[in-house]
C-alpha cells in the first residue's frame, strides 16, 4: 500500500454504529448468562483444517524460540475453558487466515464464537437467529432447514452423498463446467465445496435465514458424526446464510479424545498430499477431552459480514477501521 493511503477503509459513522452493535451483542449473551471470555491469539497449535491455512511465527519464549500459530479460531482454547467448567461461554475474538482475502475476507477478522453445553443443534440454529434478529434489528421473515443433499440434487441434479464413481465423475463434470478449469483429480469434497460457493450458496437466504444441515461425514471438521434416516453418514453440524452470505458455522461438537487425535493426524496426512506444511496439532485440547469436556454445541459467527449485512455495505473493507490492504 501507499504511504498517502493512510486513511481508514470504515467511516467513522461506520465505526461508531459498529461499537454500537458490538454491545448490541454483548448484551445478548449477558441476558442469557453466558460468560464472556478472552483466549490467547497465538498458541503452541494451529488448524489443521485442509481447507484453512494458519500464519505462524518463531517468538523468543521461556522455553527457547519456538513456533507459534495465530489462531484461526479461538476454538481451542474455548474448548480447554469448557472441560475445566466455565460453562456457557462467548468471545468476540481476533482470528488470521492466511490467503483470505476479498469482498467478503479478510486476512485479519472478528469472529463471534459461543459454546452452549448440554445445547442440541436445534436449540443453538434458534439461538443464532435470534442474535441475527437483534443485532439486524428486525424480525426474519423466515427461518428454514435445507438439507445438504437436497440442495445438491436441486440445483445440479447429483446425490452428493452417494459414494460411487458414477457420482464423482458426475461432481466433477460439474465443477470443471463452473470452474472454467480441468478437475479430473479433484476429490469429492473439493467439487462439492466449489459447487456450493458458486451456485447454491447464492441462492441462499434471499428471504429469510437459511440453515443448511447435514453434511457429508468428510467435511465434520470438529463435529460429531451420525446416521441419517437413509442409512448415510453425515456430519452433526450447520452453516447459516443470509443474503446469499455465510455467516455462521455450528458443531454439535466432538468430545472424543482418541476421535480427535486422529482426525488431525488424517488431516496433516492430506495436507502432506496437497504439498502443504503439517501444522501442529493440540495436544492441550486433547488432554482437555480426555479430562471431559461437557456434551453440547458451538458455533462461530462472522462479525464483519454481520456488520456488512447490517449497514448494507458491499466490502468487508467498508466494516473494520483497516483492512489487511491499509495495515
Amino acid at each position: 500500500m501507499s504511504a498517502d493511503d493512510w486513511r481508514p477503509g470504515a467511516t467513522l459513522e461506520v465505526l461508531r454504529v459498529r461499537a454500537g452493535l458490538m454491545r448490541r451483542i454483548r448484551d445478548f449473551f449477558d441476558a442469557r448468562d453466558v460468560l464472556e471470555v478472552d483466549t490467547p491469539v497465538l498458541g503452541h497449535a494451529g488448524s489443521s483444517d485442509v481447507h484453512l491455512d494458519s500464519l505462524s511465527l518463531k517468538a523468543r519464549t521461556i522455553n527457547g524460540d519456538e513456533r507459534l500459530w495465530l489462531q484461526t479460531s479461538p476454538e481451542y482454547h474455548m474448548k480447554r475453558l469448557l472441560a475445566a467448567g466455565s460453562g456457557p461461554i462467548f468471545q468476540l475474538a481476533r482470528a488470521f487466515r492466511n490467503g483470505e482475502m476479498g469482498r467478503r475476507h479478510n486476512i485479519e477478522f472478528t469472529m463471534l464464537e459461543w459454546y452452549r453445553p448440554g445445547f442440541t443443534l436445534e436449540a443453538l440454529i434458534q439461538e443464532v437467529a435470534a442474535l441475527i434478529e437483534t443485532v439486524l434489528d428486525r424480525t426474519l421473515p423466515a427461518v428454514r432447514l435445507r438439507a445438504y443433499r437436497e440442495l445438491f440434487m436441486t440445483h445440479l441434479s447429483v446425490d452428493p452423498l452417494l459414494e460411487s464413481a458414477d457420482t464423482l465423475d458426475k461432481l466433477r463434470h460439474q465443477a470443471a463446467r463452473y470452474a472454467g478449469a480441468e478437475t479430473a483429480d479433484w476429490s469429492r469434497d473439493d467439487c462439492c465445496d466449489l459447487l456450493m460457493s458458486l451456485v447454491i450458496e447464492p441462492c441462499l437466504g434471499r428471504d429469510g435465514l437459511d440453515v443448511v444441515v447435514d453434511y457429508p461425514a468428510s467435511q465434520a471438521a470438529l463435529a460429531r458424526r451420525r446416521t441419517d434416516s437413509d442409512g448415510a453418514l453425515i456430519a452433526a453440524r450447520f452453516e447459516v446464510y443470509l443474503e446469499g452470505i455465510e455467516l455462521a458455522n455450528g458443531f454439535d461438537e466432538l468430545t472424543d479424545a482418541d476421535e480427535q487425535q486422529a482426525r488431525f493426524e488424517a488431516d496433516n496426512q492430506v495436507r502432506a498430499r496437497l504439498g502443504k506444511s503439517p501444522v501442529d496439532a493440540d495436544q492441550c485440547l486433547i488432554s482437555a477431552l480426555r479430562a471431559g469436556m461437557p456434551q453440547g454445541c458451538g458455533v462461530a459467527l462472522g462479525v464483519d459480514r454481520l456488520i456488512m449485512l447490517a449497514l448494507g455495505l458491499e466490502h468487508i473493507d467498508s466494516a473494520m477501521a483497516f483492512g489487511t490492504a491499509r495495515c
